[in-house]
């Protein structure tokens, strides 16, 4: 019978989904493996306040009428009613799926894990929001959030560059050791080429994670997603160094495959369909630093 190995029912459990798309797409997708992102689980919209600032305290002597302090609130907004989904539907001949399940099938849902994280990661890191009607109706990426810390045209990257950008993160107080470098291949190559005066390395790997390598003592991830064109078609790339617990992801469905039995029956195809809906944002814009204007090095 074709597809027998999804169950009887033309939607897989929960349990299959786990083991099939939901945990694939977590693992696949650099931007949701990130360690410390906000992930909340909404069917609506969700509103994430933010204490934005407060008064500073005084001195005070005995008996002396202590000065009132005020704090000051905004608000993020996640899942507008307008936020679209990511949808994708592969369909195939019956024939193939009776001859073929395990092979066939299997080929599909591998390319639709791929598909689902690419599209994530795409988005999430580079997407502008796809403003329609007044509304946003994607998630917009890191490197065009508003008001986080840039350095602008930095060309071939240095270790000094790294270092700034690192001064810029203890500047605005936040938690050097929860930071994490994102980078292109092309760049990430080109700084694992880096020695020191001593002929050294200096990224070095990671003791604790097998296949992951530090810079400065932060983590590095590395995705194709950021984009190595940037600036009008140049050959331009950016540097990510941010904290990932000052990003709110709000879930409303996971990576959900169904499997479509009847759908075009006229056809005598199955298809599988999988659907999921995110939104992103920044709750605190200090966390994220991007060095802009990244030059691939002269050969």
């Amino acid at each position: 019978m074709a597809l027998a190995t999804t169950g009887n029912g033309p939607i897989l459990s929960p349990e299959q989904v786990q083991n099939i798309l939901t945990v694939p797409v977590q693992a696949a997708s650099i931007f949701l493996s990130l360690p410390g992102l906000r992930i909340i689980d909404s069917s609506g919209p969700v509103r994430v306040p933010l204490l934005t600032g407060s008064d500073e305290p005084s001195w005070h002597g005995e008996n002396e009428l202590i000065s009132e302090v005020e704090a000051t609130f905004d608000e993020v907004l996640l899942l507008n009613p307008a936020i679209k989904s990511i949808k994708s539907l592969n369909r195939y001949s019956n024939e193939l799926g009776r001859q073929s399940v395990t092979d066939a099938i299997g080929a599909i849902q591998e390319r639709m894990v791929l598909d689902v994280a690419g599209k994530v990661d795409t988005t999430f890191f580079t997407g502008n929001g796809a403003i329609v009607g007044g509304e946003r109706t994607q998630p917009l990426g890191v490197l065009n959030y508003a008001g986080v810390q840039d350095m602008a045209a930095v060309g071939v990257p240095t270790l000094d560059d790294l270092h700034d950008a690192e001064g810029m993160i203890l500047a605005a107080n936040q938690d050097p050791s929860k930071v994490v470098w994102v980078m292109a291949p092309r760049t990430f190559t080109a700084f694992r080429k880096l020695k020191d005066g001593a002929g050294r390395y200096q990224m070095q790997p990671d003791p604790t994670e097998a296949g992951r390598y530090q810079l400065l003592g932060h983590p590095v991830y590395v995705t194709p997603k950021i984009p190595v064109n940037l600036g009008a078609g140049t050959d331009e790339s950016a540097i990510v160094l941010m904290n990932p617990e000052k990003i709110a992801v709000a879930r409303d469905l996971s990576p959900t495959l169904t499997v479509l039995r009847e759908t075009f029956g006229d056809y005598d195809q199955g298809a599988l369909r999988v659907v999921c809906r995110y939104d992103a944002a920044v709750l605190d814009p200090d966390g994220v630093v991007i060095l802009r204007g990244v030059k691939a090095p002269t050969p």
